[in-house]
């Protein structure tokens, strides 16, 4: 059974559980602490996802988790299209790039997935797209284990 959350949803009942690590929780807080941060409905979305989180310590991140700086490998459950998103501060964000900010409403959704998890992806026109995890990708200095 894939589990599935959706992007806006506040509907605590459909969203899988989430891990993240005890350095992208302070590092994500202090963000939100910023003037141009704290009021926004898109700082509100992610701290709900870093209040529901199980938070550990970055030693015992599991591998399978989507965190800061790294790279998730997403298919399109309908077209089988493959995605490659990688999650970032606001000021690293780059569409094209696949370099996706944790406060846009898919990289909060992203924050703390697990491979094999879904979520609902507001598309263009008023479709949604449900992505899965395939597979997480860490990138060297993304701060998990220091």
């Amino acid at each position: 059974m894939v589990e599935t959350m959706p992007a806006h949803g506040n509907d605590m009942t459909q969203q899988p559980p989430i891990t993240l690590s005890r350095l992208d929780v302070e590092r994500l807080e202090r963000m939100l602490e910023a003037p141009a941060h704290r009021a926004s409905q898109a700082a509100a979305r992610l701290r709900a996802e870093l209040d529901r989180a199980e938070v550990v310590e970055p030693a015992d991140m599991p591998h399978d988790v989507v965190s800061m700086n790294a790279s998730a490998d997403c298919v399109e459950e309908s077209s089988g299209k493959h995605h490659t998103l990688t999650l970032v501060y606001p000021q690293d964000a780059d569409a094209a790039a696949g370099r996706v900010s944790v406060l846009a409403p898919v990289g909060s959704a992203l924050l703390g997935l697990r491979v094999g998890q879904s979520i609902d992806w507001p598309a263009e026109g008023g479709r949604t797209l449900r992505l899965k995890v395939t597979a997480v990708h860490r990138q060297a200095g993304a701060g998990d284990r220091h």
